[in-house]
């Protein structure tokens, strides 16, 4: 079993900045990917970013040139850096890690508003 503990959330303005970290703890093979989703209120959960293992990165059109995300394998942590937050960017944030299997976070809330 793997479990997710997701750190880093809060309020912020538009404009500002958060980073939101994940590390995964329990009985380990290999981390394959690590990324992030988020789910709005009313809304579907979406995909945000993912890297891989090797370090190539995939992030959602709607967070690039904003959000970038990085990855410390040794200490299976990910995280993500979000600058020049929007209102649109208010969601829960859930960690996902790709093993054999898929696990996912308990959700960090991310809220922007002024």
């Amino acid at each position: 079993q793997v479990q997710l503990v997701e750190s880093g959330g809060g309020l912020v303005q538009p404009g500002e900045s958060l980073r939101l970290s994940c590390t995964a703890s329990g009985i380990i093979s290999h981390i394959y990917v690590m990324g992030w989703y988020r789910q709005a209120p009313g809304k579907q959960r979406e995909f945000v970013a993912r890297i891989t293992d090797g370090g190539n990165t995939n992030l959602a059109d709607s967070v690039k040139g904003r959000f970038t995300i990085s990855r410390d394998n040794a200490k299976n942590t990910v995280y993500l850096q979000m600058n020049s937050l929007k209102p649109e960017d208010t969601a829960v944030y859930y960690c996902h890690a790709t093993t054999i299997r898929e696990y996912w976070g308990q959700g960090t809330q991310v809220t922007v508003s002024s």
